[in-house]
């Protein structure tokens, strides 16, 4: 793996981690258990995040883009 395809690797990890904890503010202020759901399971997390697109949108978003980049960075 070269620099670049590790930087991407990187920031996309980042990103996830950003969009990540959005969602985990975002599931907490709408619901008690998908708040506990998205922090003790954080794949499950996104069913709440497809299903209140209208309030996890920012979430999201910043999760494909950091998914893009960790797939760009390993391709």
């Amino acid at each position: 793996m070269d620099s670049l395809s590790a930087v991407f690797v990187t920031f996309g990890a980042v990103i996830i981690l950003i969009g990540w904890v959005q969602l985990l503010f975002t599931s907490f202020a709408e619901d008690y258990s998908w708040g506990l759901t998205t922090l003790f399971l954080p794949p499950l997390s996104y069913i709440y995040g497809f299903c209140a697109l209208d309030k996890a949108k920012d979430a999201m978003i910043a999760t494909v883009i950091g998914w893009l980049l960790v797939i760009f960075g390993l391709l």
